[in-house]
């Protein structure tokens, strides 16, 4: 899993730009209205109005920031690190130190390039050192400092 995106958002803008085929796939996990836009359409509203086409690529390069962030943290993170800071920015987007896990434990290992159980067992660790509670998708930071550590151990 490479992105959850929220509507209102963008998917697959990369072939507006090039005609290449999009490098990956999208799946919803709830109801969504899409709409496509037609590449000869695209290019002339772009140059109508450049700053279009600027707002899009600022979308496309932010993306390839996070993509590489990602390739970065599965090559060189461990599970545990990546779990932790999973935890803290979803907490950083909730705003507080209580919030839902919007996925599952299984969308989470695909997100974090591994599998299930190896979310479990972090999950279940983090609880066992005081560092979260967790009830059903409930998860609250109870120990911010020792989890943000977790989060930059190395090896």
């Amino acid at each position: 899993m490479l992105s959850i995106e929220a509507a209102p958002a963008t998917v697959a803008e990369l072939p507006l730009f090039d005609g290449g085929p999009y490098p990956a796939s999208v799946r919803v996990v709830e109801p969504v209205v899409s709409l496509f836009i037609n590449k000869s359409d695209f290019q002339q509203v772009c140059r109508q109005y450049p700053e279009v086409a600027l707002k899009v690529l600022a979308v496309v390069g932010r993306r390839l920031r996070h993509l590489v962030g990602l390739v970065e943290a599965i090559t060189f993170g461990s599970v545990t690190q990546r779990l932790a800071r999973l935890l803290l920015d979803a907490s950083k987007v909730a705003g507080a130190e209580t919030f839902d896990l919007p996925v599952t434990h299984q969308e989470i290992a695909s997100r974090l390039g591994t599998v299930r159980e190896v979310v479990s067992r972090n999950l279940a660790r983090f609880r066992a050192q005081g560092l979260i509670k967790v009830q059903d998708r409930h998860v609250e930071i109870v120990n911010r400092p020792g989890l943000q550590q977790e989060a930059e151990a190395q090896g």
